[in-house]
């Protein structure tokens, strides 16, 4: 793309917002989670993103017609409010990824409506919420979503998440985490849907302050710049085509037969 990729940060802002959550939300994260990653964005990656943010609990949960065709890539973090999104907004979010957004999917939104429309599996995995430590393991050193991410990345306090993840098999593989439990876990994942990229991402549960971490805001930066659309123009799920006229009549092309149209 010539030009700025068009990214949209969508948090659930409820940890942020939450009695229980909220005073020590503010500490790691004072401009909210989604604040965060947009910031770590804009950091790695300058003028070759515009940048905004989107929450749960705005109108039309922040992603109206206007903000998704104006989407270049779309990032999602949810955990506790997942049945709250409407069907509806879910719907217009898959559509948009079959013409082509990308979308990255982080850490337990897993288990998103959004996630499990794509996938068509019910996105289940193990997990522990004691503070353990995680090691995140390049093994497709050669993927732009590598590109200087260090081998393996060290999270110091996070959340463990474990196999078996049921989710399809990837089309590629990027990383995967190992615990201080033992435990592994294919962690950075990558799909096509559609004509849209789709990029799992698991390290950044709200208790930890991973987004802040340099070397998760680039695996981030260039999970963006993968998932981008060559063009942004053209961003429409692939229609059923009623092909009207025949391509050919006899030996010769048929000049009617590029009046077919799209049902």
């Amino acid at each position: 793309m010539n030009q700025p990729i068009r990214v949209t940060v969508w948090g659930e802002n409820f940890h942020e917002t939450s009695e229980r959550d909220r005073d020590a939300m503010a500490k790691r994260y004072p401009d909210g989670m989604h604040g965060a990653i947009a910031a770590g964005l804009e950091k790695e990656l300058g003028d070759a993103v515009e940048v905004r943010t989107a929450t749960r609990d705005q109108p039309e949960h922040g992603l109206t017609d206007e903000v998704l065709n104006t989407t270049d890539v779309l990032t999602w973090w949810g955990h506790a409010r997942h049945d709250e999104i409407d069907d509806a907004i879910v719907d217009k979010v898959h559509q948009r990824v079959l013409g082509g957004m990308g979308i990255l999917i982080l850490h337990s939104a897993h288990f998103s409506k959004i996630f499990k429309k794509l996938m068509g599996t019910s996105c289940s995995l193990s997990w522990r919420s004691d503070d353990d430590a995680e090691l995140v393991w390049t093994v497709s050193p050669d993927h732009p979503i590598a590109e200087g991410v260090p081998s393996p990345i060290v999270i110091d306090q996070q959340e463990m998440y474990g196999e078996y993840f049921d989710i399809p098999q990837p089309d590629e593989l990027i990383f995967i985490s190992s615990f201080s439990g033992g435990e592994v876990f294919r962690s950075g994942c990558t799909w096509k849907r559609g004509k849209g990229k789709v990029f799992y991402f698991s390290p950044g549960d709200q208790d930890f302050p991973v987004y802040h971490h340099p070397d998760i805001q680039r695996v981030l930066a260039n999970g963006v710049r993968w998932a981008a659309p060559v063009q942004s123009s053209s961003l429409a799920a692939p229609a059923v085509r009623n092909m009207v006229a025949r391509q050919f009549t006899g030996a010769k092309i048929n000049p009617e037969a590029d009046k077919s149209g799209e049902v």
